[in-house]
């Protein structure tokens, strides 16, 4: 079985996963960030290290979708392969970041690669506002993330709600991160995981 987990930057994505996995003894993939060649680059000079990166992100979450599938095992996934293909990507165009022959590339890659992976079995989306997720970025405190802009990461919040509106590739849960803590709050970690257990093996 694949779970995965979706959300915009700061909203949480790790931690979850991480705890989600610990839980239900699943195995965790987690985005390849802190290993990542392109990130603090694209931070510092998002124009000229755009394409790089979301061909770098491309690469990695499509080789992690196939070895999801090949094991055979019950993983858990940080972020999707569709994340970046129907929100980043198209951002980063719209904003003037990626030019238009790099995008169409990218694109058509996306589309090859896509038609060649299943959706996740139960995607689990974090919907987090801005405020919430500029405390999470200051208070794990990457460096790089410093430069964020917040005109970037509010396009960003509104594609995210766009594309879970229209999401039908399966079963869906939606978490609401403003008021909630799962990290330090046990109770609200055990109402995540319990809608998890209900989306999965229905209610009893």
């Amino acid at each position: 079985m694949h779970i995965a987990v979706a959300g915009n930057i700061g909203s949480g994505k790790t931690s979850l996963t991480e705890l989600l996995a610990h839980h239900f003894g699943w195995e965790a993939h987690f985005e390849d960030v802190e290993d990542n060649p392109y990130l603090p680059d694209f931070y510092e000079d998002m124009t000229r290290w755009s394409f790089n990166l979301q061909i770098y992100f491309l690469k990695s979450r499509f080789s992690s979708v196939q070895e999801i599938r090949q094991s055979g095992a019950t993983v858990i996934q940080d972020r999707t392969i569709y994340e970046d293909a129907y929100i980043f990507a198209p951002n980063l165009y719209d904003m003037g970041l990626m030019g238009r022959r790099d995008y169409e590339n990218y694109e058509s890659l996306f589309e090859v690669m896509s038609s060649m992976v299943k959706a996740p079995d139960l995607l689990i989306y974090l919907r987090a506002s801005i405020p919430t997720l500029v405390n999470q970025i200051q208070m794990r405190g990457r460096d790089y993330e410093n430069n964020i802009r917040l005109d970037y990461l509010k396009r960003l919040n509104e594609r995210y709600e766009a594309w879970i509106d229209q999401y039908t590739k399966g079963k869906l849960l939606i978490i609401d991160a403003n008021n909630i803590d799962f990290i330090k709050n046990k109770t609200d970690l055990s109402m995540i995981i319990d809608k998890v257990n209900a989306e999965l093996h229905g209610l009893f």
